[in-house]
């Protein structure tokens, strides 16, 4: 009896360590997504479309006040079409939909023009990345302003 007693509290003890490695793997990649996403933010200040390039999926979607946006329109409308004063982005959280897969949600403060346009003070932000051949990809972006 204490034979069995002493392995299940080894085998507790070991997935508890087991658990505990796997929540930091979990914080390195939430780490790694949100300075993409912040680096994204810094990027599109700018101008810098060829960031854009490598960052998003061939099939990548935007969503915006102007519509619906595909990789070569965003790419082109971040090196010519926006002028950002500032911005600032908090309040970030990260949702793992699976292995390679992950939502990231959060707020933003910005000031700046797009298109003739004087963009929304305050939006609300989620991204979508997906990650292939061992790098992560932005596949969705979409920006919601709050309610008056």
């Amino acid at each position: 009896m204490k034979k069995i007693i002493m392995i299940m509290a080894i085998a507790i003890a070991a997935s508890s360590v087991a658990f505990g490695q796997m929540k930091s793997k979990d914080n390195s990649v939430e780490a790694r997504l949100i300075a993409l996403e912040k680096q994204s933010w810094e990027e599109w200040k700018n101008k810098n479309g060829g960031f854009f390039q490598t960052l998003l999926t061939d099939e990548a979607v935007n969503v915006g006040v102007g519509g619906l946006s595909n990789k070569s329109q965003i790419v082109k409308s971040t090196s010519s079409d926006c002028e950002v004063k500032s911005f600032s982005v908090d309040n970030f959280k990260v949702v793992m939909l699976d292995k390679n897969v992950a939502l990231l949600t959060y707020a933003a403060i910005q000031d700046g023009v797009c298109g003739g346009r004087t963009i929304p003070a305050k939006v609300f932000a989620s991204s979508v990345y997906v990650k292939r051949g061992g790098k992560w990809l932005n596949a969705f972006y979409q920006e919601t302003p709050p309610a008056q």
